[in-house]
């Protein structure tokens, strides 16, 4: 969702960033290493002493939901999903599901009718978990799916659940990811589905 579909980075930042400074954390340094991973992840990889990881991160999601000041869709991103049959995409994200669907609705989006968050599994990103419960929610095999990812953790989440990535850098990280295909937004492409039912991400 965030990065994908949306982009969310300047919101983001703003709350994250306040928070590293608190915590007496580099901004810029920390910044770049909390994208695509849910909050308590991220806090609790960091073994802040006296840091409540579980406490913080609703802080930080309560913080989020209540700032979605710059949230706007990817170019394309409205048509392209608009175009897809409702019951053939989901949303697999890192947020909770209060901020997903407060971040889509500041964006203009559809929530989907599936949709898996961060609330949803024990291991967040890069852990496969959350994609298989995606293709699990939509009734496919995993390797039958494409997951659009912008960053590091969720490449690697999309590639250990066995499905192929699509990388869209309409966010501005800084990753590269060879092996995968790439593009910047979605005014370029559009969803082509074949008679037998399968979906193509084509050029226009």
């Amino acid at each position: 969702m965030d990065g994908t579909i949306l982009s969310s980075t300047a919101a983001a930042e703003r709350v994250w960033g306040a928070w590293a400074e608190r915590h007496g954390l580099n901004p810029v340094e920390f910044l770049p290493t909390m994208h695509g991973k849910r909050s308590v992840d991220t806090i609790r990889q960091l073994n802040l002493p006296g840091v409540d990881p579980e406490v913080e991160a609703a802080k930080i999601t309560q913080a989020e939901i209540e700032d979605v000041d710059g949230i706007v869709a990817i170019p394309g991103a409205a048509e392209f999903l608009a175009a897809l049959p409702p019951q053939r995409w989901a949303i697999v994200t890192s947020s909770t599901k209060a901020l997903a669907i407060r971040r889509l609705e500041a964006a203009g989006l559809p929530v989907p009718q599936q949709i898996v968050t961060g609330d949803d599994v024990t291991s967040g990103k890069p852990d496969p978990q959350c994609y298989l419960l995606g293709a699990r929610k939509l009734g496919v095999p995993p390797e039958s799916c494409l997951v659009f990812e912008d960053v590091e953790a969720g490449v690697k989440a999309g590639e250990a659940a066995g499905a192929e990535v699509m990388v869209i850098t309409a966010a501005g990280h800084k990753a590269v990811f060879p092996d995968h295909p790439s593009i910047g937004d979605y005014t370029g492409v559009f969803p082509l589905i074949s008679e037998d039912g399968k979906i193509s991400v084509v050029e226009k």
